[in-house]
């Protein structure tokens, strides 16, 4: 029996994300473990019976579809951030976005499963944007998973967050503002910036750069090896912010 020359699939579910813009997402996950999200299933694929004994894993695989970028076309090598975006690479030897098949896979922490009118599975460690649409979940099993002796080329090592992170006195004040909304906001800051989210051609010492958390506007400059937060501010429904 020949094989189909295409398949159709349909998300099971929707990412509600703290990260609501590619800037300042880890380029891998489990790098920042204060980043939550949700996982909102469909009601026609997600149900009790869908998940029973899911609670019992600690972490699980995520299946997504990088939907910001699937228009742009896939390359058959990439300049991986990792590198310095200097050196290219097959993009079968990468993470990259841009593949044949616009297909993400996260291994993500899960806190718990909320049962109302839609199952939500509350994650941690993620690095994955708001509305990013899921294509299925898988328990992470660590003995088939975790291979001690495995290589990995250039990526052997997580990288070292070695970038100092302070905020002035008036960021300082708006994150007590937020403490309540968001408890874990200034590690959360704290923990992106540290892996210096900017791009191998943005190193200019004084730039100012805008991250998109929540509903809120994050300002930091650039200060030598140290990030400096300027302010923390609600954006609401007036749109997202940008590098300066």
């Amino acid at each position: 029996m020949s094989s189909p020359d295409s398949y159709c699939i349909e998300p099971i579910g929707v990412v509600h994300s703290c990260y609501r813009e590619k800037f300042g997402i880890p380029r891998q996950p489990g790098l920042v473990d204060a980043a939550r999200a949700v996982v909102e299933l469909d009601p026609r694929f997600g149900s009790r019976e869908s998940v029973e004994g899911l609670e019992a894993y600690s972490h699980i695989w995520i299946l997504f579809v990088f939907h910001e970028t699937a228009a742009q076309g896939w390359k058959p090598q990439v300049r991986p951030p990792r590198l310095g975006g200097n050196k290219k690479m097959g993009v079968y030897a990468t993470r990259s976005m841009f593949r044949p098949n616009p297909i993400g896979q996260s291994v993500v922490k899960l806190d718990f499963i909320e049962y109302g009118e839609k199952i939500k599975l509350h994650l941690s460690g993620i690095d994955l944007l708001d509305q990013t649409p899921v294509l299925d979940v898988k328990p992470y099993i660590p003995y088939v998973e975790s291979i001690p002796d495995a290589t990995a080329g250039s990526f052997q090592q997580a990288p070292l967050a070695t970038t100092k992170v302070t905020f002035c006195s008036d960021a300082l004040l708006q994150l007590e503002q937020f403490d309540e909304l968001y408890p874990e906001l200034k590690r959360l800051i704290e923990q992106i910036l540290e892996q210096d989210p900017r791009p191998a051609y943005h190193k200019e010492n004084g730039r100012e750069y805008g991250i998109a958390l929540y509903d809120l506007n994050i300002c930091w400059i650039v200060k030598g090896d140290e990030f400096e937060v300027l302010s923390i501010e609600s954006v609401g429904d007036e749109g997202s912010p940008t590098s300066r």
